[in-house]
């Protein structure tokens, strides 16, 4: 099965009149998460369980065959971590997205996309 795609939450701005409501998903944990690469995007990851999970998000190559996962990171109960943004090179699968999992659905992703 392919990944559950992510929706992404577009930041209002440094003008904005208010604010707005972030969109959280459960990790699929069976078939792992993705969302399409901009540079501007970072990643909420909330742990909405009563122990401690892990995240990670898989590197690409950059142009000088590199890559560097964030490999399973710590996330302890209750805790909001923000992770990026990432930009594509060294981030971006060939597909054009960016690859992402958790260890437990208790773990939420948001995607936020910065102006610019």
């Amino acid at each position: 099965m392919p990944r559950t795609l992510l929706t992404k939450t577009s930041a209002p701005g440094g003008y904005a009149a208010a604010g707005v409501a972030v969109t959280m998903t459960a990790a699929d944990v069976g078939n792992l998460n993705a969302f399409t690469a901009a540079s501007t995007d970072l990643i909420v990851a909330q742990n909405t369980g009563g122990v401690g999970y892990t995240v990670t998000v898989t590197s690409a190559p950059d142009p000088f065959g590199r890559t560097k996962d964030i490999a399973t990171e710590a996330i302890a109960a209750g805790e909001i971590r923000i992770f990026g943004p990432f930009p594509q090179s060294g981030w971006m699968q060939t597909d054009g997205r960016v690859y992402l999992q958790a260890s437990n659905a208790a773990v939420k992703f948001g995607i936020i996309q910065l102006p610019g």
